[in-house]
């Protein structure tokens, strides 16, 4: 069986940029296992890309219309995989925390 790694929370970000540890590091390579999204009153995205503002797409993820309705996703299996770091282009979101591992 695999060794599980211990799972952390990025600092909620509220506009574009790199996910980053409690201490204000730019995450590395990393799995994300699960996002926590506060939606803003309009539908929006987050867009997840590895590598900076022009690394590679690996997910979008769309919200509801309403500041009233936090949304929070578990990934499967081991998570998605980040190899350089976590970045976010969002739209229309109060915001978003990572769980990572």
């Amino acid at each position: 069986m695999a060794m599980q790694t211990d799972v952390q929370a990025s600092v909620p970000i509220t506009g574009d940029g790199l996910f980053t540890d409690q201490a204000a590091n730019n995450l590395g390579r990393t799995r994300v296992k699960s996002i926590y999204i506060v939606p803003g009153a309009s539908a929006g995205s987050i867009v997840f890309k590895d590598g900076g503002s022009g690394g590679t797409t690996v997910m979008t993820i769309n919200t509801v219309a309403s500041a009233t309705q936090p949304t929070y996703m578990l990934m499967p299996a081991q998570g998605v995989l980040f190899t350089t770091n976590v970045y976010a282009d969002v739209t229309n979101i109060g915001s978003v925390t990572i769980f990572y591992g």
